[in-house]
């Protein structure tokens, strides 16, 4: 008998239909021997909904009750799923994230898990039930309801996942797992066995949509194995695993692009040590990610310095790096919101030389500049103008012969 976490994504529960056929797919793997624990989110658009509302309300709604809120849809789906198992004669119980308890800090929107009591779950499952448990949610030290973030659901369920030491959490969504590329942009895309953690942590972080960046954090630092799915397929998807010899062998696994970018610069600054703190610690306070980083030579003692964050940061970020600028005595600010990063994954690259000047080549023979280049030992990044994104992701696929065709 294994221990199975199953988490299942707002479009897999988005109507009762689709609840039913969730149920039957908890159903049957229960019926195979296993234990199921199973973390669902809102019906599809229902948290959105709830924002919608409470923007409406008020202009600046409180943290607290914006998190009362917007946990309610959660709520919905787990008594829904309870239900639905529970009229096919399972023994099935619901939980709110208060009520496992899922112990979080007190980042309303954005909090953090600390803890996760196991004792009411386990005492279920000993007594044959499936547990129903609502993601996305918990409670502070002072009993506040808690959110963890869009996608905090994958969150929940590995942490959940972690804690019970189950055999494997799969995540469920509308894909059958994850692709070497966007299908919608490479027709031949294929399919992806096997993956590390870490280059599924490049690709998440890089515009993959399929997995929270903390939840693929969260099973890589306690060994959670992550089996990513189909709700409407039985296919098998992809395991999320720990790197072995094998998955060294392959160069890129995936190309991933990300159009939710935008470009700042801040000209002619003094070159003097305190500088770049000076600029990006206010965007730090202000919990703006700052990605790709590019400073120029020195110049009569002035130099640039070039920066990416999202897209939809922008207005607040020139608000802030403005400021900042009169006070060091800066020449300006320019920013460009028409850029786009696309990405090369792969374990590979640490032991195989040559991969980004094939990268730099391939998008150079398209007549593709590229404005900026980040690194690390398994990936590489270029910034480039918006409206060559997808066909920077075509042909980079295709040089690194990622198409299924080619299998």
């Amino acid at each position: 008998m294994a221990l199975v976490v199953q988490k299942y994504g707002g479009t897999s529960v988005g109507t009762i239909d689709k609840i039913r056929n969730v149920a039957q797919r908890v159903a049957r793997t229960h019926d195979d021997g296993n234990d199921v624990v199973v973390i669902v989110s809102a019906m599809s658009g229902e948290t959105n909904k709830l924002v919608a509302m409470a923007n409406e309300m008020c202009e600046f709604p409180s943290e607290r009750e914006y998190d009362v809120l917007v946990s309610t849809g959660e709520q919905v789906t787990i008594a829904l799923l309870a239900m639905c198992l529970q009229s096919m004669g399972y023994k099935a119980k619901s939980y709110l994230g208060h009520q496992i308890p899922i112990i979080t800090d007190s980042a309303s929107s954005k909090a953090r898990i600390k803890e996760i009591g196991q004792d009411n779950i386990r005492q279920d499952l000993a007594g044959g039930s499936i547990v129903v448990v609502a993601g996305f949610q918990g409670i502070d030290a002072e009993g506040n309801i808690t959110t963890m973030g869009r996608g905090g659901s994958d969150t929940s369920a590995v942490a959940v996942a972690a804690a019970l030491k189950a055999d494997v959490c799969e995540i469920y969504t509308d894909v059958d797992g994850v692709y070497t590329t966007d299908p919608r942009i490479a027709e031949d895309a294929s399919k992806i066995e096997k993956i590390t953690y870490d280059e599924m942590l490049e690709m998440a972080s890089l515009g993959a949509k399929i997995l929270q960046i903390r939840s693929v954090e969260f099973a890589k630092k306690y060994g959670v194995v992550l089996h990513v799915r189909s709700s409407f397929n039985d296919n098998p998807g992809t395991l999320v695993i720990k790197e072995d010899s094998e998955m060294e062998t392959v160069l890129v696994s995936g190309v991933t692009y990300s159009k939710d970018e935008a470009k700042v610069s801040v000209l002619q600054i003094p070159d003097k040590p305190g500088i770049a703190a000076s600029i990006f610690s206010p965007l730090s306070d202000a919990s703006i990610s700052v990605d790709v980083i590019i400073q120029n030579i020195s110049t009569k003692g002035l130099t640039d310095i070039t920066f990416t964050v999202p897209r939809t940061d922008l207005k607040k970020t020139l608000k802030i790096v403005e400021e900042t600028a009169q006070k060091i005595g800066a020449g300006g600010v320019t920013s460009d919101e028409k850029v786009a990063k696309v990405s090369i994954v792969g374990v590979g690259m640490r032991s195989h030389s040559g991969v980004a000047s094939k990268m730099f080549s391939t998008l150079s023979a398209e007549g593709i500049n590229i404005q900026m280049i980040s690194t690390s030992e398994i990936k590489v990044s270029c910034v480039i103008d918006d409206k060559y994104a997808e066909l920077a992701v075509r042909v980079l696929h295709e040089a690194f012969e990622l198409g299924s065709k080619k299998d």
